[in-house]
């Protein structure tokens, strides 16, 4: 099972490069007829390429926004010709953006709060987009990560739109998880990781992937394989429970 790193994900645009020239044309399209905020080129382009890899046969969204994420993934189960999109937001907006022929027999949309639906029995890949406060970080790191096979890909985003954490964010809440877990990340954040973003813009360039789709600012998202057996964090509940009121 390959380590989530920049020569892995080199690899991915590499072997995927034709494919994700067609996806950024169609999502180039999307861009200019759903409402943002939208994920920079790099990150959502990395949601894809790793979806291409895995080729899982179920993966979880929590959070959807508008739908732009959740169209990339879609693609990419597409054009895996298999695989499942659960996702579960409080608000239905992203059901009005999704592509009719996306979302046929491979998207399940779940309307409410995830700890009170049941998500699907197997879970091969989880996408956490929180924006709901440090009480949501706190349930999927003490509760949800624990039920989650070992070594699932995951990622989260917000996590690095500076080069460190602030405090007691949800972001710090991930990292001093992920610390007391000895378990790595990966991100192409050009404030925390600047070579990597580097790397991977001049590697675009390469491939004629160069073309913003959206000029977005940030790409933030932290992406990594859940550790063996988690437990619940008592540092991680610690700085939760200690933030100022």
């Amino acid at each position: 099972m390959p380590t989530i790193d920049l020569t892995h994900i080199q690899h991915l645009y590499r072997t995927h490069r034709d494919d994700l020239a067609r996806v950024r044309e169609h999502m180039r399209h999307h861009h200019t007829t759903t409402p943002g905020p939208h994920p920079h080129d790099i990150e959502a382009e990395i949601t894809y390429l790793l979806l291409r890899a895995h080729t899982p046969a179920h993966t979880v969204q929590i959070g959807t926004g508008h739908g732009t994420t959740t169209t990339w993934i879609l693609h990419a189960l597409n054009d895996n010709g298999t695989g499942h999109l659960h996702s579960f937001d409080t608000h239905d907006h992203a059901t009005h953006h999704v592509p009719a022929h996306l979302a046929h027999h491979r998207w399940t949309h779940t309307q409410g709060d995830p700890r009170t639906h049941h998500l699907p029995p197997h879970t091969d890949h989880l996408s956490l987009h929180p924006a709901q406060g440090n009480w949501f970080t706190r349930w999927y790191l003490n509760h949800l990560l624990s039920t989650l096979p070992p070594h699932t890909p995951t990622s989260v985003h917000g996590v690095f739109h500076h080069a460190h954490t602030p405090p007691y964010t949800e972001g710090a809440l991930v990292l001093t998880w992920l610390t007391n877990h000895t378990t790595s990340f990966f991100t192409a954040s050009a404030a925390r990781s600047p070579h990597t973003h580097r790397a991977l813009c001049d590697l675009k360039t390469e491939l004629g992937l160069d073309t913003p789709i959206h000029p977005a600012r940030h790409n933030p998202t932290i992406y990594f394989r859940l550790p063996p057996h988690p437990r619940r964090s008592h540092t991680t509940h610690h700085l939760a429970t200690s933030q100022p009121t």
